[in-house]
C-alpha cells in the first residue's frame, strides 16, 4: 500500500489487489507513444474515467467511459492500482493503462471536447490540467507506465 495527500489535502490510500470492488475507474491510455488524454470542459485536461453503470462490469466501463469521452477503441487493458479517496463519503477508484487501438471521430464526447494526445503529462501546461492530473496518487501511477 502507497499512502498520498491530494491537491486538496484528502488522504489517499493505493493498493495493488484488483479483487478490491471500485465503482469508479480511471484510465491510462496510450495511442501510438503518446497517452490519451481528454478535455473536460469544466475541469481542464484529465485522464478519462467515470462511474461504473449499474450491471456494469469494470472492463465494459474502462471501454464505455473511454470511448464516450475520446472516440478510443481498446486494444488492451492493464490493472494498475486501486485507491481509497477517504472524502467526506470515501470512495474507491481502480485505474488501467489502456493501449488504444483506434479512434472513432465522433460528434459529441459527452462531457468533455475529445481526445488530447501528448508525449508527456509534463507537456500539459499546470493551467490547462484538471486537478486530477496535479494528484500525487495519479502521477505516481502515470510514471509507472512509462515502465510498461
Amino acid at each position: 500500500m502507497k499512502v498520498f495527500t491530494d491537491p486538496i489535502g484528502t488522504r489517499v490510500e493505493l493498493r495493488f489487489d484488483e479483487s478490491i470492488e471500485a465503482r469508479h475507474i480511471l484510465t491510462i491510455p496510450t495511442f501510438n507513444g503518446k497517452y490519451v488524454f481528454t478535455r473536460h470542459k469544466k475541469r481542464g485536461i484529465e485522464f478519462p474515467g467515470g462511474k461504473l453503470e449499474d450491471r456494469e462490469t469494470i472492463y465494459d466501463a474502462v471501454c464505455r467511459e473511454l470511448f464516450e469521452e475520446t472516440g478510443a477503441k481498446v486494444k488492451t487493458i492493464t490493472y494498475l492500482g486501486t485507491y481509497t479517496v477517504y472524502d467526506e463519503e470515501p470512495f474507491k477508484k481502480a485505474v488501467y493503462k489502456v493501449e488504444v487501438d483506434t479512434f472513432i471521430e465522433k460528434c459529441d464526447y459527452h462531457e468533455t471536447l475529445g481526445p488530447v494526445l501528448y508525449e508527456h503529462l509534463e507537456d500539459i501546461d499546470d493551467k490547462d490540467k484538471s486537478i486530477l492530473l496535479k494528484d500525487p496518487c495519479i502521477k505516481y501511477l502515470y510514471e509507472q507506465t512509462k515502465m510498461m
